[in-house]
């Protein structure tokens, strides 16, 4: 099986209505909630698997905060993380830094870590279910007391989402808002209610697998 061209897959946010099109506009509007409640003062955030940060530069871009926050952009693919910069440097976000690299790898996150707000957005349909809860328990490492994790799932069967939600309360998130389950995808936002461990350095938390291989073969 090809490896699935992760730039080209992003030009379905352009076709109204589609899919992705609704999905992105969920998680803006979860984006937008947070930085709403947020606390006055500094804010920081990151994005694992960023793709081209259309998710948070597109919030930031007219937000009444967008100057309070200092954010770091994580994407392996040069291209998308290209985009990603152009569009922040369009809208005039001077905070907003573009990391090329591997998403899993907890070195990245360092110099925000914990953050005000975490965008795990396109990883969790991507991965082994044994990584996705692996990564929820690491979201406690990344997140700030009180912060807000934004993350996504397809709702393929079987339907991973309702443990998904169990995994975030057994780690200390309370449940703010999922999407319906009657559409194909899945939107969250959780906040953190515990205190954060320490972030361990040189730990790669999840195996990016690609949704195509997880799935299987079609018969």
């Amino acid at each position: 099986m090809s490896e699935r061209d992760w730039h080209a897959w992003h030009a379905e946010y352009d076709q109204p209505g589609s899919r992705l099109s609704q999905r992105l506009d969920a998680v803006q509007q979860q984006i937008r909630t947070a930085l709403d409640t947020a606390a006055p003062g500094p804010l920081r955030a990151i994005s694992l698997c960023a793709g081209q940060g259309r998710d948070l530069i597109g919030v930031l871009a007219d937000h009444p905060r967008r100057d309070d926050v200092t954010a770091r952009l994580v994407e392996l693919d040069p291209r998308n993380a290209e985009v990603a910069r152009e569009l922040a440097a369009r809208h005039g976000l001077t905070g907003v830094e573009v990391i090329v690299g591997d998403a899993a790898r907890t070195d990245h996150y360092a110099p925000l870590a914990p953050a005000d707000l975490v965008i795990a957005c396109g990883i969790f349909g991507n991965i082994t279910d044994a990584d996705v809860e692996r990564t929820i328990e690491f979201t406690t490492r990344l997140t700030a007391p009180g912060g807000t994790v934004v993350w996504t799932r397809g709702r393929r069967e079987p339907d991973l989402v309702p443990q998904v939600c169990d995994w975030f309360a057994a780690h200390g998130f309370e449940q703010l808002w999922v999407s319906d389950p009657g559409i194909s995808f899945a939107v969250g936002a959780h906040r953190f209610t515990g205190t954060p461990e320490p972030l361990p350095a040189g730990v790669t938390i999840f195996t990016f697998v690609g949704y195509d291989r997880l799935a299987g073969p079609v018969s």
